[in-house]
């Protein structure tokens, strides 16, 4: 619909040009266009007064911050639509609940303007609350819109003053509502909540979590975030998974994301045709505190609940994903018109929550399919799991074979002559 709309308000500005001779802008639909699918990057600035601590570099952690700004406003690719959203920046006073409203957007999320973008980050000073949380949620709502990659880089150097609201549970939100929104964090100088707390808001939404405590380290990270976005990238598809097979989606290749709850199991639907051979993965997240010794079953079963095959994985607390998968070869047909088969894709976890965890939303769940043509000779087929390593343990058999005989016969010609001497 999009597609016909753009292509109906070219040809109508072509045909005005022709007939009235009149020089018509095309830049009106071109920057349509380009900002729809332009990578969006916001710059979520800690401007609380914490952030006049003189601890980087012998100057204070604001300083720092600026100059990482300047470097990045700079070097920041034309193709990114970049913004600025600052927090703590605007109220002085004392009343928490004014305090914890205190997020402005400092540059809008659009084309970069170098010097204006500069201008507004060099009026800074270290002033107030840190309501991360509330920023996020704002931050997330600036980047709405357009099929580009979008990124939030969240500069902080304390934890977030205005609790209850959870930074790291709104960023599960965000994540839960599947727009493909990555958040990466840095912490200045963090203590040892502080890291974790920004950890978490990370992990939450598969981004990053960097430790600062140096000028020339911020500017690094921070462009390379800011980077990060213009690089081409698969944008997983949301799904929502059923607790049956019946009332499953129907699922082509591709990646996809969904949220599980505790414990729980999903089903996906995948139709495969005779001689293809369907490849399938799933990741799921410990993006919050778990219990340790869990695991994750992905088995491809028939409609009428026969399982095919199996892969599982298993964890003991050492890693935040765990990931498994399996593969289903279907025969040919001598039917040329073969149906499909419908294969369901069935994912359980073993995770438990933590005391006083929350369990909503369900933990992140990405799922990988590819149905892809079959083997079909017999030299593709892995035998007994080796597949053409079979060549390989032959030769070095028979290798080992004749260099002992060679070995044997040396040995009793050389005590034969020890013999004869």
């Amino acid at each position: 619909m999009i597609t016909r709309q753009r292509l109906a308000a070219g040809i109508c500005a072509l045909l005005a040009t022709l007939t009235a001779g009149v020089a018509f802008p095309a830049g009106a639909v071109a920057d349509e266009t380009d900002s729809a699918a332009s990578p969006k990057v916001e710059l979520v600035l800690d401007v609380s007064g914490s952030m006049s601590a003189r601890d980087i570099d012998g100057g204070s952690r604001m300083a720092a911050a600026k100059q990482a700004f300047n470097e990045v406003l700079d070097a920041t690719p034309e193709e990114v639509q970049l913004g600025i959203r600052t927090l703590g920046a605007n109220y002085h006073g004392n009343d928490r609940r004014t305090g914890c409203k205190d997020t402005a957007q400092l540059y809008p999320v659009g084309t970069l303007n170098r010097t204006e973008a500069k201008t507004a980050v060099a009026t800074l000073a270290p002033t107030g609350w840190t309501p991360i949380g509330p920023a996020l949620l704002k931050a997330a709502d600036d980047l709405n819109g357009g099929d580009g990659t979008r990124r939030i880089v969240l500069i902080s150097d304390g934890e977030d003053t205005c609790q209850p609201l959870d930074p790291c549970e709104v960023a599960r939100e965000i994540a839960a509502k599947g727009i493909g929104l990555t958040i990466d964090t840095l912490g200045l100088v963090p203590d040892a909540k502080t890291r974790d707390q920004l950890s978490c808001i990370a992990d939450a939404t598969g981004g990053t979590y960097t430790s600062v405590q140096h000028k020339e380290e911020l500017s690094d990270r921070v462009g390379q975030l800011v980077d990060r976005a213009a690089d081409p990238v698969v944008t997983p598809v949301a799904t929502e998974g059923a607790t049956q097979c019946a009332g499953a989606p129907t699922l082509k290749s591709g990646l996809y994301t969904d949220r599980e709850e505790f414990g729980k199991q999903r089903f996906y639907r995948v139709d495969v045709n005779p001689g293809q051979e369907l490849r399938a993965s799933v990741s799921v997240g410990a993006d919050r505190e778990v219990n340790p010794d869990y695991g994750v079953l992905m088995r491809a079963v028939t409609v009428h609940a026969r399982e095919i095959v199996r892969g599982e994985g298993t964890g003991n607390g050492r890693t935040d994903v765990i990931s498994t998968g399996l593969r289903y070869p279907k025969a040919e047909s001598d039917d040329d018109n073969a149906p499909a088969e419908t294969v369901c894709l069935q994912v359980t976890n073993s995770f438990s929550a933590a005391s006083g965890v929350k369990t909503t939303p369900g933990l992140p769940l990405e799922l990988t399919v590819d149905v892809v043509d079959g083997p079909n000779k017999a030299s593709d087929v892995a035998s007994f799991g080796l597949g053409r390593g079979w060549w390989l343990l032959g030769a070095l058999v028979l290798t080992g074979f004749v260099a002992g005989l060679l070995w044997g016969w040396l040995s009793r010609w050389r005590l034969a002559v020890w013999r004869t001497n």
